[in-house]
């Protein structure tokens, strides 16, 4: 097995890229200040996006290729691992990359929303693709980044910087709410595709041997991550992808509840719920009425 490069510090990483550190908890990092590498697999102990400029080496999460190529935007969060992989026996690294530790927002605004930035735990083919100008505003950001940290340090260093990876990082939301709308070829048909989904799965024996499908599982199913697929239905329909889940789902058991002699529990049981109060406390939920109540008013 190839070796693993574990970067738990901001200065590790500064170190092998050949930059300088000017805070030990951010960075923003010249990738072509490198030496020229080969194949390798990495791990991060912090925050790290990285923004390709040229075709430089391709970067791989898990068994699969990011939709990566010039003019990109990559998220990992702590604890990731990626590997980056070169048709040459060595390439030279270039663009620049955020790095910044979980110590350094600790206590901040940013802190509380990192959360919101699904995007730290997009998976494969889901990278950020920039226009011109998003990448400009991109670089202005990282300027802003950097100058802070070549400034002699006071009061409002870690306010400033901090403010400025925040504001990085509303742009990314923007940008990707863009990407969703304008990246149809990628996206084409994966809400048709989630439909057919629900739609083969409850007309199968699964919800009885495994039970409820969960986002988890559609997403896997449509080979995207949780968080991609969450955030693409979201912006398409207006839902979560749970809410359009559970739809689906009160929708088949509309229908269920007429068939002749079908107990509420025989429908709770079909449609992959462990214990009947649970599908009546849903349906009630969404409906306003009980199984019982509904099939008795129609």
């Amino acid at each position: 097995m190839d070796n693993l490069l574990r970067f738990d510090t901001i200065s590790q990483y500064n170190a092998f890229n050949n930059n300088e550190t000017l805070h030990p908890l951010v960075s923003v990092i010249d990738m072509s200040k490198a030496n020229p590498r080969s194949y390798t697999r990495q791990s991060y102990g912090f925050y790290n996006v990285i923004l390709k400029d040229i075709k430089c080496g391709d970067l791989r999460y898990g068994c699969n290729y990011y939709d990566y190529e010039e003019g990109t935007l990559v998220f990992f969060a702590p604890g990731q691992v990626v590997s980056v992989e070169s048709h040459e026996t060595f390439y030279q690294p270039k663009g620049y990359a955020l790095a910044f530790h979980a110590d350094l927002i600790h206590g901040t605004s940013l802190s509380r929303q990192m959360s919101e930035y699904t995007f730290f735990s997009y998976d494969v083919h889901e990278a950020l693709h920039l226009s011109e100008r998003e990448r400009d505003v991109v670089m202005d950001c990282f300027s802003k980044i950097k100058f802070e940290l070549e400034h002699a340090v006071d009061k409002h260093s870690k306010r400033l910087i901090v403010s400025n990876i925040e504001l990085f990082l509303n742009y990314c939301v923007r940008f990707y709410d863009r990407q969703f709308i304008t990246r149809d070829t990628a996206n084409k048909g994966i809400l048709e595709r989630f439909e057919n989904l629900l739609s083969d799965y409850f007309g199968s024996d699964k919800p009885q041997t495994v039970g409820l499908p969960s986002v988890g599982y559609c997403a896997g199913e449509l080979h995207l991550s949780a968080n991609y697929f969450g955030d693409l239905i979201k912006k398409e329909t207006g839902r979560s992808a749970q809410e359009y889940i559970q739809t689906k789902l009160i929708n088949i058991a509309k229908e269920k509840i007429f068939q002749p002699g079908k107990s509420v529990s025989e429908i709770a049981y079909e449609l992959g719920f462990k214990y009947p109060q649970h599908f009546t406390r849903l349906f009630k939920q969404r409906v306003g009425q009980t199984p019982n109540e509904y099939r008795a008013m129609n």
